[in-house]
């Protein structure tokens, strides 16, 4: 039976809302539809416009690959079965907590995840456009009372705003054109709550699956293209206020796939929903924009790394890098998380040394990509990276031995919430071990507040910084200006710098010579002067 009810009255009626023949209707949750059919795409032979093509085009592919509804058919690889018990537990360990919360899941298929979704969560509306796979997926999970089951094209679904905490979509985005993809984002962003996250999973830059296909219209964009995309849509508040973006939280590989398949290209991201002002990042949509297109553009990160050394964009390179690890004792299967781990060098340092696992977060997908690079030649598998926002980014508590970081948290405001989160995450006697720019008493110097102004950077002098570990719940604090230290570092990178001119300069240019030459130069006046100092923390949880 389908009632009609004005959409603001949708939660409090706890109707779900369907699409059919044009209008939205509601269903109370949980019951089956049997018989309707919430298809909107309409013939094939009267398309007109090149996104009917399109949408003409996937419906033909799915009905091809969803005659018996069948694992193997909806994956279109035929080891899905195996793939399946490896990775399902995968994804679902990067999903934030979903207990009461109302999920809407895209592209649902089968219901290979609906099944454990339902578990999670308050109430999961599955959607998916092929018949026989909605049917499949009603009869397999109809049976639980938080579930509603929709046969509709995602380009053509029409939801309450802000009726959802959580969307997740697994394969779905590329079979969408550009212009459906963007339409479909704005759509999500005005379906979630303030807040509320976007989970999605791709296949980038080839096919994954291994199923004969006598045509192939899906789209397969490379990850610089989906983070680019979803970073970029924009949509008002209900009330025409301010407005809403996706921020990235993470984005990284499915290592089943690494495993199993030997296949790196298996990407999920978890964004989450956030006010936007462009003003607040220079002129860029998000903070990570603003890093990979100013001071971390790939050709910048060479240019540190050929100054720090190779695989290194921190102070000191490797000569640091070994002196503060020493003071940790590492030990062989001790989980060490580096927050700003940079394009790795640490990482393989630490886990080749000794035998650890290193989970490498950084904000800047630039950054990320050089690493995954290097890893690949390297062939640990004990070192994994992903692009994250360590202040968003959630782990179990007690999840690491050792959480490390070198020079990174000066583009962090509140120092304190994130110290808290590493406090969470370390196992009991865990340790922390931070290098960091920090600054002197004010009044600083106009240039220094320039520079910092510039770089978008928050900074404390070393005592302060100590002060909010402590605060965090962290014992045995040992906060120490290190700035002589950097300074010396400084002029030897200096020194360097003129031994390799002419290897330097044949590798990227004279003009980028001089403006490293220079940037060094800076930081050493400014260091010199007093407004620049470098701290190092090392701290303990009880």
């Amino acid at each position: 039976m389908v009632s009609y009810m004005p959409a603001d009255h949708l939660l409090q009626a706890r109707l779900a809302p369907v699409l059919f023949k044009g209008r939205l209707h509601f269903v109370k949750e949980g019951l089956p539809l049997p018989g309707f059919r919430f298809s909107f795409l309409g013939s094939c032979n009267q398309a007109k416009t090149s996104m009917e093509n399109v949408r003409c085009n996937m419906t033909e592919f799915w009905k091809e690959h969803s005659k018996a509804a069948t694992m193997e058919e909806m994956m279109l690889d035929s080891r899905a079965k195996e793939l399946t018990e490896q990775e399902l537990p995968e994804i679902l360990s990067m999903l934030p907590p979903l207990t009461g919360n109302r999920v809407l899941e895209l592209g649902a298929g089968i219901g290979r995840f609906t099944s454990r979704l339902l578990t999670m969560a308050a109430h999961v509306t599955a959607v998916d456009f092929m018949e026989s796979f909605v049917e499949k997926n009603r009869k397999d999970n109809g049976h639980h009372s938080n579930g509603t089951f929709i046969q509709a094209d995602v380009t053509k679904l029409d939801l309450p705003q802000l009726s959802f905490s959580f969307i997740f979509s697994n394969w779905l985005m590329m079979y969408l054109s550009d212009e459906e993809l963007k339409s479909c984002l704005e759509k999500m962003l005005s379906w979630l709550q303030p807040g509320g996250f976007l989970f999605f999973r791709e296949s980038c830059n080839h096919r994954s699956g291994d199923c004969k296909r006598d045509f192939n219209p899906t789209c397969y964009r490379s990850e610089a293209q989906y983070s680019h995309l979803v970073t970029s849509v924009q949509v008002e508040a209900p009330d025409g206020g301010r407005s809403f973006g996706f921020d990235i939280v993470f984005k990284r590989k499915v290592q089943t796939y690494v495993e199993m398949k030997n296949n790196p290209n298996q990407i999920c991201w978890l964004l989450q929903k956030v006010p936007r002002s462009s003003s607040s990042q220079n002129g860029f949509s998000t903070f990570q924009q603003f890093l990979d297109n100013q001071q971390y553009t790939r050709r910048g990160i060479l240019r540190y790394e050929k100054m720090f050394g190779a695989g290194y964009v921190s102070t000191g390179g490797p000569s640091t890098t070994k002196e503060f690890v020493d003071l940790l004792n590492l030990k062989p299967g001790q989980k060490v998380l580096d927050v700003g781990c940079g394009i790795g060098g640490g990482d393989f340092y630490m886990a080749k040394t000794f035998g650890v696992d290193v989970l490498g977060l950084d904000l800047s997908d630039n950054m990320v990509d050089i690493a995954m690079e290097r890893a690949r030649s390297e062939n640990l598998p004990s070192v994994q990276f992903e692009v994250a926002d360590a202040t968003r980014r959630t782990f179990p508590e007690g999840s690491f031995d050792v959480i490390y970081s070198r020079d990174t948290i000066l583009h962090i405001d509140d120092k304190l919430a994130l110290f808290k989160q590493f406090h969470s995450w370390l196992k009991p006697g865990g340790q922390l071990l931070i290098s960091d720019y920090c600054c002197g008493e004010k009044p600083w110097t106009a240039a220094f507040e320039a520079y910092v102004k510039q770089r978008g950077y928050i900074l404390f002098t070393p005592a302060e910084y100590g002060k909010f570990i402590q605060e965090a719940g962290f014992c045995r604090v040992q906060a120490e200006d290190r700035t002589t230290q950097f300074i010396q570092v400084i002029e030897s990178e200096l020194q360097r710098a003129v031994d390799i001119k002419d290897e330097f300069i044949k590798e990227f240019s004279e003009g980028d010579y001089f403006a490293i030459i220079n940037g060094w130069k800076e930081k050493l006046e400014r260091s010199k002067s007093g407004d620049q100092r470098w701290g190092l923390f090392h701290a303990t949880k009880n």
